[in-house]
């Protein structure tokens, strides 16, 4: 083979290593990741590595190269991972990746919800919350209030008809 064959350096010859070795590789690390996305990012910062060190590494040893980059890519990313959440974890913060407009939504709907539960009639809210909340089964609720599971059931239904009609279905 002619010596600017093997110069990974060359666009030529690295477009054929990345048709020859890209599906695999990418293979490679969607095992390891299970999500596309991040897939793409550690396939395409695997060969951008390659470019970049093109000079150094040898043409004969360029796939085991490849998959030793990926996999350490992905190791990184999740040390990272792992450094994020313990950071979070300690700080008490955490950082959402939705949009600013769901967040607002999502507090504008719990608060909705909140104030909904809190206009309930005492009894009504009380039984609700034991049933929604603490997971309780109606006849748990009547042996712990005392009362038959009809009057459980007929609570709940006030409840749930006062919340359907001011947020919908719940």
């Amino acid at each position: 083979m002619a010596i600017g064959l093997k110069n990974i350096c060359n666009k030529v010859v690295f477009e054929n290593i990345f048709n020859k070795y890209g599906k695999d590789i990418k293979r490679f690390v969607f095992f390891k990741t299970q999500d596309a996305d991040l897939t793409d990012d550690i396939l395409q910062e695997t060969f951008i590595k390659l470019w970049d060190h093109c000079g150094k590494v040898d043409f004969a040893k360029v796939k085991s190269y490849l998959y030793m980059v990926a996999n350490n890519t992905f190791l990184n990313h999740i040390k990272h991972e792992k450094v994020v959440r313990t950071h979070q974890a300690q700080t008490g913060t955490y950082v959402s990746h939705e949009t600013p407009e769901f967040v607002f939504i999502e507090k504008e709907f719990l608060n909705k919800i909140e104030t909904t539960i809190a206009s309930l009639p005492d009894k009504q809210r009380e039984v609700f919350l034991l049933n929604r909340i603490e997971k309780m089964k109606y006849k748990e609720i009547a042996v712990q209030l005392n009362i038959s599971v009809k009057t459980v059931e007929k609570r709940m239904h006030g409840a749930l008809l006062v919340m359907r009609k001011k947020i919908g279905n719940v």
